[in-house]
């Protein structure tokens, strides 16, 4: 059963979830608008940059593994906080990087940290926020992508423009670190998983989760929805920059108009979704999403303001979507293997960003002018699995949705 928690306290520990939320999807996020900049500091192409993208994926999908051996042997809490602490660390590393090999390990440490953290702060979320409520919170806590999106990208722009590539990275990890002392003070204590899984054989909880078709089905709709995404994703920068024609200097008002919009629409998708039913209203977001699909992936030399209409479309129905889809995956989780299934939940999602990251950089080329080649093709292949992740979805059965609904307000 979720903890039992006042309304305030609820509301504090949600907005602490989605800071933490926010600081390692911004440090996620701000390599692909940054991707140009890097480009050319460091003499690489556009494989090389995929794979620089990829390496935080990677090694978040071999973290996950790892986490799902004892996440669940711990309390939620302290163990968020050393992840976050680590976190910090790996990507102030990030930012102090001599060369491009150095850059590689270091955002491969700071992906290590930051699947362990996605992986808690949902697996917190399915703990301490009762179903009837959950998509509700879990837009809030996606609202985090919105947030970085139209104050994190566009000020990490700024700054990499004012004073250098560097400068993002070290913000990022300076809000990581104070974020530990606020979630000392804030977050409270969830141990009721906590039973016989303490003396169980290191990996008796992560048989459990791989044992049970249903957390299969779960994982799988999980992977389709990452991938279908993570193909287009990580090369909508270099696309707009060298063939749309944008200037790199009005990038930022791609992720700024986007995630304002996203910031809006999140929160009305969850309480829609609460309301009528998740996967009814994931089917009609999944669907709708595939047409800025096709339209980033295949749109010529236009004016900004046309660009940022798809854009803006991508951002609000490609996210939208995992508003319901993670309140599906975190409910057909068992309560006391929760932890494990959302960090093995963690690996299977970054491991579809990284193979979908890599596939695309070897669908496209690069021309002597700098223009991307092939990106039609990555739009296809991203529709192909929005749609099988569409037909799986009716296959997974959530646990407790069937659970009374409890009077509280989500922020």
């Amino acid at each position: 059963m979720p903890a039992s928690l006042s309304p305030r306290d609820e509301r504090f520990l949600l907005f602490t979830l989605a800071g933490i939320q926010f600081s390692h999807i911004l440090d996620f996020m701000i390599v692909m608008p940054l991707g140009p900049i890097l480009m050319r500091a460091f003499g690489i192409g556009a494989h090389e940059f995929g794979l620089l993208v990829a390496s935080y994926s990677f090694s978040a999908a071999i973290s996950g593994v790892l986490a799902a051996t004892f996440v669940d042997r711990y309390e939620r809490k302290r163990l968020l906080l050393v992840s976050c602490t680590l976190f910090g660390l790996a990507t102030l590393a990030c930012g102090l990087a001599p060369n491009f090999p150095t850059l590689m390990v270091a955002r491969g440490l700071a992906g290590a940290c930051g699947g362990v953290l996605g992986a808690l702060v949902h697996t917190m979320v399915g703990d301490a926020i009762p179903y009837a409520r959950r998509a509700a919170a879990s837009g809030f806590v996606a609202s985090a992508f919105a947030v970085a999106s139209v104050a994190g990208v566009p000020l990490s722009l700024w700054l990499a423009n004012l004073f250098d590539w560097r400068a993002p990275f070290i913000l990022i990890a300076a809000l990581s670190l104070l974020l530990v002392v606020i979630g000392a003070r804030i977050l409270p204590e969830l141990r009721h998983h906590l039973s016989a899984a303490g003396r169980a054989h290191l990996l008796a909880a992560t048989f459990a989760v791989l044992g049970d078709a249903n957390h299969l089905r779960a994982l799988a709709y999980s992977a389709l929805i990452i991938f279908s995404g993570f193909t287009v994703i990580p090369y909508i920068t270099v696309y707009a920059v060298n063939n749309v024609e944008i200037p790199q200097r009005d990038i930022p008002f791609v992720y700024l108009v986007g995630g304002a919009a996203t910031l809006l629409t999140a929160r009305f998708i969850g309480r829609w979704a609460d309301r009528r039913g998740k996967v009814e209203i994931y089917r009609v977001v999944a669907i709708a999403a595939m047409l800025p699909l096709l339209l980033v992936t295949h749109i010529g030399v236009v004016p900004l303001s046309v660009w940022l209409v798809c854009t803006t479309a991508f951002f609000v129905l490609v996210s939208g979507r995992m508003i319901p889809a993670m309140a599906i995956i975190t409910s057909a989780a068992r309560p006391k293997l929760r932890g494990t299934f959302m960090s093995l939940n963690g690996t299977v999602q970054s491991l579809a960003m990284g193979l979908a990251t890599a596939l695309a950089g070897f669908l496209i080329t690069q021309d002597e002018a700098g223009r991307i080649n092939g990106y039609p093709l990555v739009g296809y292949v991203a529709v192909a699995a929005n749609l099988l992740a569409i037909a799986f979805v009716s296959r997974i059965v959530q646990l407790d949705r069937h659970a009374p609904p409890v009077d509280a307000a989500v922020p």
